[in-house]
């Protein structure tokens, strides 16, 4: 297990096209999970939920974003239809991180769908410190109402992301990252 300031200092996006199989385990899944729930979560009100898709899972979600999508899209070529039944393919774990709000005195919508980002950063860093590659995605089918419907969602429920996992082909190069003195001030 990697030092954790040393693994948040390197860790990086692994683009799904770049991941292949195993997965995580069953139990390394739990564990995922687990760290995905602990999370700042201002009066406890867990503001969101998680969707695994593994196995034929995944085709079968791609299935639902691909008639949304043929729907909306009467003319799309076959190709493009077939690149939208693959959106959760690459990877051979993708988790859904479910947000949604409660009214509540204290803590407003924003806080929590605050917590919902964090526990999907959660996800990201668990999956890094056990090895595998991770990556934070929407797309177009994150944010359409009648696929999240076909996904299970709820009427009040948000797909803050989909958290693709798996084992990296290859070393995931950096990107450019914001000089601090580009983005802090100081009060």
């Amino acid at each position: 297990m990697p030092d954790a300031i040393e693994l948040l200092k390197t860790r990086r996006s692994v683009k799904p096209r770049e991941m292949t199989g195993p997965g995580p385990s069953p139990a390394e899944l739990e564990t995922i999970l687990t760290i995905g729930a602990r999370v700042p979560d201002h009066g406890k009100l867990a503001p969101w939920r998680f969707i695994v898709f593994e196995g034929d899972a995944r085709m079968r979600a791609g299935e639902v974003i691909a008639r949304v999508f043929s729907r909306k899209n009467p003319g799309a070529a076959a190709a493009n239809i077939e690149v939208e039944k693959r959106r959760l393919t690459d990877a051979p774990l993708v988790i859904g991180i479910v947000s949604f709000t409660r009214p509540h005195p204290k803590v407003p919508a924003f806080e929590q769908e605050l917590s919902a980002g964090a526990s999907a950063m959660n996800i990201v860093t668990a999956a890094s410190a056990l090895g595998y590659g991770a990556c934070w995605l929407t797309g177009w089918f994150a944010f359409d109402r009648d696929v999240l419907d076909g996904l299970g969602l709820k009427a009040d429920e948000k797909l803050a992301g989909f958290v693709h996992i798996g084992t990296p082909t290859k070393p995931s190069e950096d990107r450019p990252r914001p000089a601090l003195s580009e983005i802090v001030t100081r009060f």
